[in-house]
Order: structure tokens, then sequence, then C-alpha cells
């Protein structure tokens, strides 16, 4: 089972645990996995939201109304719900991303697929994330890989992805960094 090995530590991982045990007794993985990966869309739309799930001013009273406002609103219900409510309640929704990531991570290896990490400095259209993944897919020689994308315009263009412990940094950010070192070498 998921607590025998792991993949990812600390309180998050800890959360991300017991959610993955409990969606794997009540046999809901699937709807669990599709409702997180709702509410981590909501996340990457909304700066209120992110706002509201990052910020220590607000009670835990205040972030749980609030979070199930949400919840109700995008019809994000059952095991999800409670779970992402009792994380807001126990104010540990600071670490939701990890914890959502953490819960992808167990599903992936319980599928046997690989995970790869995705940094672009935009939104990319479904046949820019199709040919990534093909490309992942043709590089990891593995039947399936899931990606988690995350959007960083500090990074300029380009893209970082990360597999495993390899990461692969093709960002404009790290090539212009290069150039100027390379530059600075050269005087």
């Amino acid at each position: 089972m998921a607590a025998e090995e792991p993949i990812i530590s600390g309180m998050a991982g800890r959360y991300a645990t017991a959610l993955y045990e409990l969606a794997h007794e009540a046999k809901s993985i699937d709807a669990v996995k599709g409702d997180l990966d709702r509410f981590s869309a909501l996340l990457n739309d909304s700066t209120d939201l992110v706002r509201l799930v990052r910020s220590p001013v607000y009670t835990a009273d205040e972030q749980t109304k609030a979070i199930d406002a949400v919840l109700a609103k995008a019809k994000i219900g059952g095991l999800a719900a409670k779970f992402i409510s009792t994380v807001a309640s126990n104010r540990r929704l600071f670490a939701i991303r990890e914890m959502i990531s953490g819960f992808n991570a167990l599903v992936s290896k319980a599928r046997g697929e690989t995970r790869a990490e995705v940094t672009v400095a935009e939104k990319l259209d479904d046949k820019h994330l199709a040919t990534i993944k093909e490309s992942i897919v043709a590089f990891t020689k593995q039947k399936s890989v899931e990606l988690d994308v995350k959007i960083d315009p500090a990074i300029l263009g380009g893209l970082k992805v990360k597999i495993g412990s390899r990461m692969i940094d093709a960002s404009l950010k790290t090539k212009l960094n290069s150039i100027r070192n390379a530059m600075k070498e050269v005087r």
C-alpha cells in the first residue's frame, strides 16, 4: 500500500497518503483524482482563490466557509470536498497544491505511470501538451506519462521538465543567464 514506501514526505505527504488510502478503501480513486484536478485548475485560474489559500490573515473558519462555497459552486463533492474542507479547518490549506501533487504521485505509482512536472511561461494548448507528452514518452520509454503543468511567467519562455530526480531546463531565463555568465568570463 502507499504507506510502505512514501513518495513524498512531510506534512503534505502524510495528508496525501491518508487521502489515497481513504480513496483506495472507498474504491473512488478516479473520482477523487478528477475532483482534485478540477480544484487544481481553479487554483491555476483564480488569483483570489490562491490568495485565500495562501494567506495567513484568514481564520480557519473563514477559509473553511469560503472553500466550502467554492467547492459547492464548482460541484466538487464526496471525499475530495471533505478532504479539502478538513485541510482548511486544520489551517493546512497553504500546502494543498503539494498534497494534490502527492496524491497524484501515489495514484501514478499504483498505476505504473511516470509523472513529469512541466513548467512553462504561459498556458499551452492541447496540441503543444500532446507534443510534450509524446517527447517525454519517447525519452522515458514508458507506456504512460502524466503531466503536471505549472505556469511560471518568470522563466520567460521555453520550458522546464522534471521527471523524478532528473531536471531538463530549456527555459529562456536560464539560457540568458548562461549567456550573461559567458560574457562576464570573456571580459
